[in-house]
């Protein structure tokens, strides 16, 4: 199956590392000009670099601006005003006990994790739809349907973002425009590897500290390791191509088996 992207313009959010650079780097290797985003300028220039580097004959547009901020998302339209692919990415996490959670934190994690989501579709949907051709997708998580004890602030927003991938795909229905959210199990980042770090003991190598996390903290995982990032820039090129046309409104699962339910 090719998964041609060519003449595609698409904006992926916090791809300076981790999920979202795997994402930028896949759909550039598709044929897609893709939108860096981050908001520090030399990790934008360093990641763009890198890119480069993966994928020679990438199209890459530098957008510095922090997309959990109105006036983040303002610059970003100034610098990519049309997309044809959003990829809303950008998401913070953090270990925190339930009962410590102060309303700052509540409201920090849902105006990065689901509000900058939200402008940034209201932005770029509208030129899609009068196009007659777009993809939208959000990356969720197997903490939106299993919420975990230890971040359930990071888990509502999840939770969010499924309900505003159903809800903007009725918005668009018959359009063209298809919009989707991917349910990504836990993934190697270093993001990840710092929170892995938070659960089990420092002083493990990481292979041991990995594998005890997996036992002690994600048992249901079907994998029973860490999904590599690659993996999850896959199903998001392929949900970015023609070939996805008739997937929308859904959730899909990248989780590694780890929600215990045969639908989402």
């Amino acid at each position: 199956m090719e998964l041609n992207l060519e003449g595609r313009t698409a904006l992926v959010t916090g791809s300076t590392q981790g999920i979202g650079a795997a994402i930028a780097a896949g759909l550039a290797r598709a044929g897609a000009r893709v939108g860096v985003n981050g908001r520090d300028s030399s990790h934008v220039e360093e990641a763009v670099a890198r890119l480069e580097k993966e994928a020679p004959h990438a199209r890459l547009v530098p957008v510095v601006a922090d997309l959990g901020t109105e006036e983040g998302a303002a610059r970003a339209l100034e610098l990519l005003a049309d997309a044809d692919i959003l990829i809303n990415n950008l998401g913070i996490f953090e270990a925190r006990p339930a009962l410590e959670i102060t309303d700052d934190e509540w409201r920090r994690y849902f105006e990065v994790n689901v509000l900058s989501s939200i402008r940034l579709t209201r932005a770029y949907l509208p030129g899609m739809m009068d196009r007659g051709w777009g993809r939208v997708q959000y990356i969720a998580s197997d903490a939106a349907v299993a919420i975990p004890a230890e971040m359930i602030h990071y888990g509502m927003t999840k939770t969010a973002l499924l309900a505003v991938g159903r809800g903007f795909a009725k918005a668009a229905a018959g359009t063209g425009v298809t919009v989707n959210s991917v349910i990504v199990g836990a993934t190697h980042t270093g993001g990840v590897e710092d929170f892995v770090y938070q659960l089990v003991n420092r002083s493990l190598p990481w292979d041991e500290a990995q594998r005890t996390f997996m036992r002690e903290h994600r048992p249901q995982s079907l994998l029973g390791r860490l999904i590599e990032p690659e993996e999850i820039a896959n199903t998001v090129v392929y949900l970015s191509s023609e070939q996805a046309s008739a997937t929308t409104g859904a959730a899909v699962r990248a989780d590694g088996g780890y929600v215990d339910s045969i639908l989402p």
